[in-house]
């Protein structure tokens, strides 16, 4: 666990680091198993994502964010699909965004889905 916790990229700059939630096996509401090729698609251009880590700069321009940080450690956020750098640390999605990119928090993202 301590060399996998190494393995975790600080986030630099205006940026943020986020987990990309794993997408459940089964269609919601059904027992219908959802294909790993689907699994997958959806993971790449999902919407909501979760705030691991800000950079030391994020939020920190007081003109650009007058009301302060749009989001914090521990969030679920909406942001673009497809958005941000994709990494893959052990088999799992990881997205670096810029502060910017934060459309919404949600408190609850289950049920939430591109359209």
């Amino acid at each position: 666990i301590e060399e996998r916790a190494k393995q975790m990229p600080d986030p630099t700059g205006w940026k943020i680091l986020c987990a990309v939630p794993e997408i459940d096996d089964r269609f919601e509401g059904t027992e219908i198993v959802r294909p790993e090729s689907n699994k997958k698609q959806e993971e790449f251009a999902t919407v909501v994502l979760f705030v691991i880590k800000l950079g030391p700069d994020a939020y920190k321009d007081t003109s650009k964010y007058p009301s302060g940080p749009w989001c914090k450690e521990g969030d679920f956020i909406i942001a673009r699909q497809y958005s941000g750098t994709r990494l893959l640390i052990h088999g799992k999605e990881f997205r670096v965004i810029y502060d910017d990119q934060v459309e919404a928090v949600v408190q609850d993202p289950r049920g939430i889905s591109r359209v």
